[in-house]
């Protein structure tokens, strides 16, 4: 199934930049003047998909917002300053993205950012339930395997729960795959599609290479330390930036292609599929990310993991324990959260 649909996997980037349809989406950036925030919303107000870019922070959203406008693409940009204007910015809004909070430091795990991180994803979240419950909710905030939990508890507190609405936004592991992959075996990457299931930290982060388009073979060896690479590959950011952050202009490119897909399939383009971090059946963990059939009402279809390796086999078992805990500690914190 995955492979029949797979499509390359920068044609959505492309499609967000380069399509002659008019379309009207109305974007929500939360967390708009940070690190990821800006670039993610300069690609967005590239995209002839987004008609409304609102842009929200606690500081400078005023001078991106006037710094953007000036770009000569259609979507209308407007910047919003605090909690007071936070239900403005959200409402008529179809597709929230939530980048907002700390970057990792060297020396911190995603895990780390916890504390602050929850709290600003739940108040973020609850503005969300309130304002625009209908919209889909695009959570970038680390630890995704935590800040998607509490969304989904937050939803449900206000009555307005959609499993098929929230997405945990791990493109990023799936877009690393592709380059290094690429780099590997000397292909083009907008051409290499490889999915990753799991969750978004460390060895949660499960490539699945045997379901890799077009089909690739590693030595056991290579596929250990490919594997390592991609589970890591935001550690190597933070070390290659030395205090001055973590992974923003990747994850904002990663970030603007899971928008453009799912504005693609709510417009109701067919066979759009990515992976994302989001309710699950699929395995024992209550979320799980593997490859979605979007639709115009968010998730169509779960395509679940498909046929795997048993190297694959051995590291979904072995990541059910960690993911578990970053799920329940997420869904205590919103349980506690006022």
């Amino acid at each position: 199934m995955l492979s029949r649909l797979a499509r390359p996997a920068a044609a959505a980037l492309r499609r967000g930049l380069a399509t002659t349809a008019q379309n009207n989406a109305k974007v929500a950036v939360l967390g708009a003047s940070g690190g990821i925030g800006q670039p993610l919303s300069l690609l967005l107000k590239n995209s002839p998909l987004v008609s409304r870019l609102s842009l929200y922070d606690i500081a400078h959203t005023p001078g991106v917002a006037a710094d953007l406008s000036h770009i000569e693409t259609r979507a209308n940009v407007k910047g919003f300053l605090g909690p007071e204007q936070l239900p403005e910015c959200l409402k008529g809004c179809n597709v929230v993205v939530i980048p907002a909070g700390v970057p990792r430091k060297p020396g911190m795990t995603r895990d780390d950012l916890f504390n602050t991180n929850a709290s600003i994803v739940a108040t973020l979240t609850s503005a969300c339930a309130k304002h625009c419950p209908e919209a889909m909710i695009c959570i970038i905030s680390n630890p995704v395997n935590s800040t998607i939990p509490i969304t989904s508890e937050v939803f449900k507190k206000h009555g307005v729960y959609n499993p098929n609405r929230i997405f945990g936004v791990t493109t990023l592991d799936i877009v690393r795959a592709n380059t290094f992959v690429a780099e590997l075996k000397g292909l083009d990457p907008a051409r290499v599609s490889v999915p990753v299931i799991g969750g978004h930290a460390g060895k949660t982060i499960i490539p699945l290479i045997s379901q890799c388009t077009p089909k690739v073979d590693f030595p056991q060896d290579q596929l250990e330390k490919l594997t390592g690479r991609i589970q890591e590959a935001g550690t190597e950011v933070v070390k290659a930036k030395a205090g001055a952050g973590s992974a923003t202009l990747s994850m904002a490119y990663a970030g603007a292609r899971f928008v453009f897909s799912l504005v693609d399939a709510m417009n109701g383009k067919e066979g759009v599929i990515e992976c994302a971090f989001v309710r699950s059946e699929e395995t024992e963990s209550p979320y799980f990310s593997t490859p979605l059939l979007l639709g115009k009402n968010g998730i169509e279809k779960n395509l679940g993991i498909g046929k795997i390796s048993p190297f694959e086999e051995k590291m979904v078992a072995e990541a059910m324990s960690e993911l578990k805990a970053s799920i329940k500690k997420g869904e205590e914190f919103a349980k506690n959260f006022k």
